[in-house]
C-alpha cells in the first residue's frame, strides 16, 4: 500500500530540517531586501522604514518609478502584473540613472543585488529622468 505521508521518523525529520532551512534562507533574503529598500527609498525621498511593510513598499516602489499609487492595483490583474512589474522596475532603474539592461538583470531577476548596488553607490534619484 502507498502511502503519501512519512513513515519513518527520519523521513519527517529530513523535511522539518529542509523546511527549517528554506525558512531561514527565505528571511535572510527578505532582511536584505529591507536593507537595500530602506536606503533606496531615503534617496528617493520617502521614509525607510515603509520598506519593512510588504504591501507598503511596493506602493512606494511604484511612486518612485513615477506612477500613482493606485496603479499598484495592477499586481492583483494575472498577466498585466508581469508586464507592469518589469515595466516599474526600468523605470526605477531610469531613475537612478541607469539603463535597461541594468534594470532588467539587476533589478527584475537579481533583485537583491540590484537594490543593493541602487542603495549603497552614490547613485542620484532624479525624477526627470522619466520624462
Amino acid at each position: 500500500m502507498l502511502t503519501s505521508s512519512p513513515s519513518s521518523i527520519t523521513e519527517q525529520t529530513s523535511i522539518f530540517a529542509l523546511s527549517a532551512t528554506n525558512s531561514l534562507i527565505a528571511l535572510a533574503v527578505y532582511v536584505l531586501m529591507v536593507v537595500a529598500l530602506w536606503r533606496v527609498f531615503t534617496k528617493a525621498g520617502h521614509a525607510g522604514w515603509l520598506a519593512i511593510i510588504p504591501i507598503v513598499n511596493l506602493v512606494v516602489m511604484v511612486r518612485i518609478a513615477g506612477f500613482s499609487g493606485w496603479l499598484t492595483l495592477l499586481y492583483i490583474v494575472p498577466i498585466v502584473n508581469l508586464v507592469f512589474h518589469i515595466i516599474v522596475h526600468i523605470r526605477v532603474g531610469r531613475a537612478f540613472g541607469h539603463g535597461w539592461v541594468f534594470s532588467l538583470l539587476l533589478l527584475v531577476i537579481f533583485y537583491v543585488i540590484g537594490y543593493l548596488v541602487i542603495g549603497f553607490s552614490d547613485d542620484k534619484y532624479r525624477p526627470e529622468r522619466l520624462a
